[in-house]
């Protein structure tokens, strides 16, 4: 290692020292904002012109598939260009997931003496691309139903007016705005939070249909809905926040129970304090605890180190895709054995007992010390996952994958803004309790790809 590299990591080590050491970048891998998934049914434009079918927002929810195959969640669809505020310019995207192979290369031309040169390559291949729908009825919003559906499918979009006169976590709206995702150990399903209700859903991971649904507590839920995210911010006490539900999704290596995590605080909880909820698969009982925000204005994602220890991805909202630079994009270690639940509790103040927490890498600084600008950072570093494990140097290290949301916009102010991927390798040592995920392979059938 260079004395430049020695003096540039100096500082860093030193504002978070509890950060792991041998937590390294090994890999970057693009793809272009501007191609298009393999979805050519839904290629038509949008209400606001933009293709249907635009590959972006993959890096929502990212979940380990087994071997090399990932996938990736999109959001609500393309909603940065403005044509009705009346449903926050909103369209009638149909909602979807990405399968991936993210397979490593070694990178022949690596250099260890320059700063960003990397020892391996990562070429992202898009496999699959998988419409998510139901079989019964959704309710929609004037003009929102896809011309896609049929007298046996119904598809989810992510326009904000499909929705009816129930309360927010009714399991019958159209409307889906995806932000977590994992795959059951059998790798015959996917499991997905929505920031709209706030819902868990549970779909078929070939045809996309709906499994069933996840009931959460009453007091997540906003009972005023309205089409416009300010609107029923003003309109509700008690609830999620309007675009900051259900973000993040953890599933134990057993299989056994989902985790979710709130983007921000609840309505009417005391603000930085977020809520996690377990989720027991099999009968639905769920358990709560409170994670307070250190310096981060949300939560993204939640990713499990065994049973009981996770990574939770805590970050702001600038960098690449914002015009500024990036400040905090941090991945902090909790445990929630031996902590006091807050199960039941329809509010939380400050005196809530809080799961502790210890910095395991400072994504913002890592990628700063590979010579990357905190302007080319992306803003929305939204989706963790393990990968398989790597032998480097004869030592086997384990692999984390970090992607963003790029929210379907190829560029920002004539500044390429693609889907990106960051993988990092961890030395068990850091992570010596560690458990992977065991999931069966899962061969593609005749499905609703396309």
């Amino acid at each position: 290692m260079t004395k430049k590299i020695l003096a540039f990591l100096l500082p860093l080590l030193i504002a978070a020292p509890a950060a792991q050491a041998s937590v390294d970048l090994i890999a970057i891998g693009t793809i272009d904002g501007n191609y298009q998934d393999l979805s050519p049914r839904t290629a038509g434009a949008l209400e606001n012109g933009v293709a249907g079918n635009l590959f972006g927002g993959i890096g929502s929810g990212l979940a380990y598939a087994g071997g090399n195959t990932f996938i990736g969640l999109p959001d609500r669809g393309p909603n940065a260009v403005a044509y009705n505020p009346a449903v926050d310019d909103t369209t009638s995207y149909i909602n979807r997931f990405q399968t991936l192979n993210l397979a490593l290369a070694v990178n022949p031309n690596y250099n260890s003496g320059i700063i960003g040169s990397l020892p391996y390559i990562l070429s992202p291949e898009l496999t699959a691309t998988t419409l998510l729908s139901s079989g019964q009825p959704r309710i929609y919003g004037t003009g929102g139903a896809p011309a896609l559906n049929t007298a046996s499918s119904y598809y989810y979009t992510g326009r904000s007016d499909n929705f009816g006169p129930r309360i927010s976590t009714s399991p019958s709206h159209a409307r889906l705005d995806p932000e977590g995702i994992r795959v059951s150990n059998d790798g015959a399903s996917v499991f997905i939070t929505d920031e709209y209700g706030p819902y868990v859903y549970q779909f078929h991971r070939n045809s996309g249909r709906i499994i069933k649904s996840f009931k959460l507590p009453d007091y997540y839920a906003v009972a005023n809905l309205s089409a416009m995210g300010e609107t029923e911010i003003s309109g509700n006490t008690v609830g999620r926040i309007a675009n900051k539900g259900m973000e993040a999704l953890a599933i134990s290596p057993d299989g056994s129970t989902l985790i979710g995590m709130m983007q921000q605080n609840l309505t009417q909880d005391t603000k930085k304090y977020l809520r996690i909820i377990t989720i027991d698969i099999a009968t639905g009982a769920t358990h709560e605890y409170a994670y307070k925000l250190t310096d981060g204005s949300s939560v993204s994602d939640i990713l499990a180190i065994n049973n009981h220890e996770f990574l939770v991805d805590e970050r702001d909202g600038s960098g690449l895709g914002n015009g500024d630079a990036a400040v905090v994009k941090k991945l902090y270690k909790i445990d929630l054995a031996g902590v006091t639940e807050i199960t039941g509790s329809a509010a939380i103040t400050s005196a809530a007992p809080v799961v502790s927490k210890t910095l395991f890498l400072d994504v913002l600084a890592a990628l700063n010390a590979n010579g990357i600008a905190s302007t080319q950072i992306p803003a929305k570093i939204e989706g963790v996952a393990f990968g398989p494990d790597l032998v480097v140097g004869g030592v086997t290290k384990h692999t984390l994958f970090i992607a963003n949301d790029n929210d379907f916009l190829p560029s920002v102010g004539g500044i390429a803004n693609p889907n990106k991927f960051f993988v990092f390798t961890i030395d068990q040592a850091d992570l010596p309790t560690y458990v992977p995920q065991s999931i069966k392979p899962n061969a593609l059938d005749k499905s609703d790809r396309g």
